[in-house]
């Protein structure tokens, strides 16, 4: 037996419930030859009479009475799936996995995440901890749907657009005595608690040596979380280079100096998604708070 048509039980629960195959028609906005033809089909599938035409009203055979109880669910179990993909299209409901920095989602994002949740209560919006290469990657394979990462040099396949902007100081320890604002001669001398290798802060910190002539010194530990990176400076272990999201005295946990550097360094954060037509509805209402909240 063929598999069944949703539109030919369609127009037999709505025979059956409006007595007629005429109203059924009407109804359905089908001719009545059409009406008629689901019936027949859909008996001929069955192999068995469903409908009983006489008496000017349509009855169901004991057959058909048994096929009605299964039809009526399958109809709403498809106008429920039908609904359910609306609902994601139109960015009602869905799940968006948004990747940021340990800076970003301890500074910055608890307040959108706060709006995020009242704007769009049937939305789950998903944090992951990404760095910048790893934030595009993941991104670019589908793993991520949004990335909040610094400014890469040159993404062709995905869409970059500018969010914020955040000074990039210097945190000390509470015990040092601080200049007024830091420079590359200076730091050189001290102990440094540096960004690991391969993350964008780290290559960010060596070109603002490098411009100045300046070699920087070996770090005493190198670590890939900034928030982390802030507790061992606060022991005493050396001085770290990093941005300051959101307000400064947030950062300045038990008691850190946060100094200006000299020249100073800037971080730009940017929005990364892949092309719009490729984002389900959630997403783009999630892009849509995001950009909402740009700084301007």
């Amino acid at each position: 037996m063929r598999e069944l048509n949703l539109d030919q039980l369609r127009t037999f629960v709505t025979a059956i419930d409006l007595g007629t195959l005429s109203a059924a028609a009407r109804v359905l906005h089908l001719s009545q030859p059409t009406v008629s033809l689901h019936v027949s089909e859909l008996e001929t599938r069955m192999g068995t009479r469903l409908l009983l035409r006489g008496s000017g009203r349509a009855r169901p055979t004991a057959a058909g009475e048994a096929l009605l109880a299964h039809a009526r669910r399958l109809l709403a179990e498809a106008d429920d799936a039908v609904q359910a993909v609306r609902r994601h299209r139109e960015g009602v409901t869905g799940r968006v996995r948004l990747g940021a920095s340990t800076g970003m989602l301890v500074h910055v994002l608890p307040a959108f995440l706060e709006r995020g949740r009242l704007q769009l209560p049937d939305i789950a919006i998903e944090t992951l901890v990404v760095g910048t290469y790893d934030g595009l990657e993941r991104v670019r394979a589908g793993t991520l749907d949004i990335g909040l990462v610094g400014r890469p040099d040159a993404v062709l396949d995905l869409v970059v657009t500018p969010w914020r902007r955040d000074p990039i100081m210097a945190f000390l320890p509470p015990g040092w005595k601080a200049p007024r604002a830091v420079t590359p001669t200076w730091l050189a001398r001290q102990s440094l608690v540096a960004n690991g290798p391969g993350t964008r802060l780290h290559a960010e910190t060596l070109a603002w040596f490098a411009k100045a002539g300046i070699a920087p010194p070996r770090p005493c530990m190198e670590l890939d979380a900034n928030e982390a990176m802030k507790a061992v400076v606060a022991a005493g272990y050396g001085a770290a280079v990093l941005p300051v999201e959101g307000q400064a005295v947030d950062h300045a946990v038990r008691g850190l100096q946060i100094v200006p550097l000299r020249p100073t360094l800037t971080r730009e954060t940017v929005l990364v998604h892949r092309a719009l037509p490729l984002l389900d509805g959630a997403t783009l209402k999630v892009l849509q708070l995001l950009r909402a909240a740009c700084q301007r």
